[in-house]
């Protein structure tokens, strides 16, 4: 998806903040929703359905991963924190609940344009006559309509957990570094954020394997990066 048109709902009680990221979201062609409560989020997301959420966390009437966790329940859209919070606990939390990505307070607004800009480019379709479908054993991931399916039943995913399975499975028996990983799902200006990689490999395989705590496909390489095992 193209930033022309994108709709954009900031979650932000601090009037400085919105009026700088409406402004320069705005010069970039975005259109911009503002609320400043999560009960005012939660509507407003009701009602326009944006197309990329970036939320702070401390809001007057309620925490900010209270509303990750209504809108993960029925919602794929890519969430980006913004939070004063910068301890590794609190980044993890916040993307094992659903968030795509986590900025730290201050933050540059050329930084958020491009962490937008990536969420976008995961939730957008490929252009049709992108290779059709992925396999290993009962496991199918559908390129093109960005569809995962197990044993013929619809896995639903997030648009970054498909990427990173999709990744995963284009590399199938090959081992592929965090920090490549990272620079191909966030892009060329993540290598040391694991913790992200943790917790998405973590989601994935809750979703993929039999037993989660005893992975059989996607497989940690330690001190390396992952592996996606192929079956027949």
């Amino acid at each position: 998806m193209n930033a022309g048109g994108a709709r954009v709902l900031v979650v932000e009680d601090d009037p400085g903040i919105v009026r700088a990221l409406t402004a320069n979201l705005a010069a970039h062609g975005f259109q911009i929703e503002a609320a400043v409560t999560g009960a005012e989020a939660i509507a407003r997301y009701g009602s326009r359905r944006p197309d990329v959420i970036v939320l702070d966390l401390g809001l007057p009437d309620m925490d900010g991963t209270e509303i990750i966790s209504l809108l993960r329940e029925g919602s794929n859209t890519p969430i980006i924190v913004l939070s004063v919070r910068g301890a590794e606990r609190d980044k993890v939390r916040a993307l094992t609940l659903g968030a795509d990505d986590y900025l730290t307070k201050p933050f540059g607004p050329e930084e958020v344009l491009a962490r937008i800009r990536v969420a976008l480019r995961h939730s957008a379709r490929p252009q049709s006559g992108a290779s059709a479908v992925i396999k290993s054993g009962d496991l199918e991931v559908d390129v093109e309509r960005r569809q995962v399916r197990r044993a013929g039943g619809e896995i639903r995913l997030t648009p970054t957990e498909f990427d990173l399975l999709k990744t995963l499975m284009q590399h199938m028996d090959k081992i592929i570094t965090d920090r490549m990983l990272l620079q191909e799902i966030w892009g060329p200006d993540y290598g040391t954020e694991a913790h992200y990689l943790h917790v998405y490999v973590a989601r994935l395989r809750k979703k993929i394997e039999a037993d989660s705590r005893t992975p059989k496909r996607l497989l940690t390489e330690p001190g390396v990066g992952y592996r996606f095992v192929s079956e027949n």
